[in-house]
């Protein structure tokens, strides 16, 4: 059987030397290689964009705000600039984005093989976000023609990408085309629309730590924005700054003087101005014309020399009293028609953006009695009347002034131009606290009044905006004048999409005579001889109301001239107290800095309607028993802050 047939030798099997085996392997490697790439471009390829709009430029449409002068107020939306030559920029500005972002550029094809192994990698090991190991050829490719989703589809397809973008064009090709489309948040596409928004500077002119700072938002706009997250941003740069030194960019020593160079950051845009007003009215335009899809001019109320004295009015205002704890502040100025002229929502919109002029409700304090002397008035009452300043108890409650005297036997007109708040508080009882809620909505409070006895002395929340708007009767002869911001939007080319005269219907009388003239003698009381004092403009027709709430918290000063209406308020964001800061103190200054600068432009007229004497004092005093003779005001010199508590608080003023 040794010699058998199943028994014999096979014949041996030749024997492969290293380099056949490497040139076999390499075949079927190459091979399988080719099957995989085929198939990959079967799977992947077939819904590839066209590649062909590679140099259109897809962005939302923008909305230009104008003055209504015409002056361009504002510019919201995305924000290009034309494409920067990269040889005309510093070698340090490209080089930072390669150096943070992609340092393997010049050396890849398109893709980095060792990256997309390690983001791999990583992805399965982790939860939370997913890391790319993208390359800036596959950024590029995915901002210029694909989606942000983050699947493995479109993965694959920003690879495809990349290579033929490598086959097309060359690394700075490449490179300049990143650097002019890539997206710096806050509406800025581009190096030369970053450098622009960021710091007022064309980007042949960034330094070293600014560059830095761009590169470094890449990894995310909002989230290292140099703006909204100062801090974190300037981290991200010292790492930008360690890695241009890394990769030869820039020397050691460049890097420290970076470090020793602050960097001024623009907190908006230098052709930016009244940004709270813009914020106003920006969502008004949506909901008036939907969401745009060309670009839109909208022309606006607001009077851009008036918005440039309010702006340094309230932040002059708020610097010159921040010792006594005045922290913010808002004003706005409305016309007789109930244009805004002027709206500031705060000191500083860099530091926030947060608006006082409409978002925040304050209470008013003595700022909303004039809605109880208005009704007192329309039920037959006069500025003659004698009332009692005396102590009151109104249920649980019992207001006391704030120097805790009284004046005893003194007319309403005094009443309300030295801020009395027992006199205030009877009054309102007398009349009906609903008549008040109903005369104060009339002329235009939209806010929830509540009809507790302290609503007398303002324990109402309400913005600047609406307290504008209702004083604004006393200054237009008694008509209603609700404030609006947009006069017409219309498409760049000249489409008019919205007009607000079309809707003007006409105006409704909301105050009559004599009830109106009476008003408005009583608040020049205020002006020339009450509380008010601080806020007279010389040769002007002048009236108005401040107004203090309980422990400081709030002071407003509301006044007008013929047919303009300025609110002011100052306190602060947490509704802390201020150091004894009256309507009288802050806001009547800030107030009469503002109205010096505006009045001239606007050609005030007096207030119309002229004046009515009222009927000589007699009969019976509806509020308390005459007593001789009338008291002179002490110890008054400024607004007497009221109780804005419900009654049962019973606070001691």
């Amino acid at each position: 059987m040794a010699n058998g047939t199943f028994g014999g030798n096979r014949p041996a099997t030749p024997t492969r030397t290293p380099l056949q085996a490497l040139v076999y392997w390499g075949a079927v490697l190459s091979l399988w290689g080719l099957i995989f790439v085929i198939a990959f471009f079967a799977v992947f390829a077939w819904d590839l964009p066209d590649t062909s709009k590679l140099y259109d430029v897809k962005r939302q449409p923008s909305i230009n705000y104008l003055d209504r002068s015409g002056a361009l107020l504002a510019v919201r939306g995305s924000q290009y600039a034309p494409p920067v030559d990269i040889d005309a920029l510093p070698k340090y500005v490209p080089a930072a984005f390669v150096a943070i972002e992609d340092r393997q550029f010049y050396r890849h094809f398109g893709f980095n093989p060792w990256g997309i192994i390690r983001s791999l990698a990583w992805n399965m090991t982790h939860d939370g976000p997913q890391r790319g190991g993208s390359t800036i050829t596959q950024q590029l490719a995915r901002n210029l023609f694909l989606s942000p989703a983050q699947n493995y589809r479109r993965k694959a397809q920003e690879l495809i990408l990349a290579v033929w973008l490598e086959l097309k064009f060359s690394k700075k090709q490449i490179l300049a085309l990143y650097m002019n489309r890539v997206y710096f948040g806050a509406g800025a596409y581009g190096i030369e629309a970053a450098s622009q928004r960021y710091f007022n500077k064309p980007a042949n002119q960034l330094t070293i730590g600014e560059s830095a700072l761009l590169a470094g938002m890449m990894k995310g706009p909002a989230r290292y924005s140099p703006v909204s997250a100062s801090e974190r941003a300037a981290r991200r740069a010292t790492v930008v700054l360690d890695e241009m030194v890394r990769i030869k960019a820039i020397t050691a020593e460049q890097r420290d003087e970076a470090f020793k160079t602050p960097v001024q950051v623009s907190a908006t845009l230098a052709n930016q101005r009244a940004q709270y007003f813009t914020d106003y009215i920006d969502a008004q335009v949506r909901s008036l014309v939907g969401e745009p899809t060309e670009d839109l001019v909208v022309e606006t109320t607001l009077d851009l020399p008036i918005q440039v004295a309010a702006e340094r009015s309230v932040k002059l205002g708020v610097e010159g009293h921040i010792k006594q704890g005045v922290e913010q502040a808002a004003l706005v100025a409305i016309d007789g028609e109930g244009r805004i002229r002027a709206y500031v929502g705060g000191a500083d919109y860099g530091e926030t953006q947060f608006d006082r002029a409409t978002t925040a409700r304050r209470q008013a304090g003595s700022a909303f009695k004039p809605f109880v002397f208005l009704t007192a008035m329309e039920q037959g009452r006069t500025p003659n009347v004698m009332v009692v300043d005396e102590p009151v108890k109104i249920g649980n409650w019992e207001p006391k002034n704030y120097t805790n005297k009284y004046l005893g036997s003194i007319t309403l007109q005094t009443a309300l131009a030295q801020s009395i708040n027992t006199v205030a508080a009877r009054l309102a009882n007398e009349v009906g606290t609903s008549n008040v809620a109903a005369t104060a909505r009339r002329l235009g409070i939209a806010s929830k009044i509540q009809l507790d006895p302290s609503m007398a002395l303002g324990a109402v929340e309400v913005s600047p905006l609406e307290m504008a708007q209702a004083y604004a009767p006393f200054s237009n002869g008694g008509f209603l004048a609700k404030g609006y911001g947009i006069e017409r939007i219309r498409t760049a080319s000249g489409q008019v999409l919205y007009d607000h005269g079309v809707e003007k219907v006409s105006r409704a009388a909301v105050i009559g005579s004599p009830a109106l003239q009476y008003m408005n003698q009583m608040m020049r009381q205020v002006v020339t001889s009450g509380t008010g004092a601080r806020a007279k403009v010389a040769s002007y027709d002048i009236a108005g109301k401040t107004g203090t709430t309980s422990d400081y918290r709030d002071a407003w000063f509301v006044g007008y001239s013929g047919g303009f209406v300025t609110a002011v308020w100052t306190g602060k964001d947490d509704n802390t107290p201020m150091k004894r800061i009256t309507g009288g103190g802050a806001p009547a200054e800030i107030w009469r800095n503002f109205m010096t600068a505006a009045l001239p432009r606007l050609k005030s007229t007096p207030i119309p309607g002229g004046v009515i004497e009222p009927p000589p004092v007699g009969g019976e005093d509806p509020i308390g028993d005459l007593i001789d003779p009338q008291a002179t005001p002490e110890g008054q010199d400024g607004e007497t802050p009221e109780p804005t508590a419900p009654p049962a608080d019973n606070l001691p003023y």
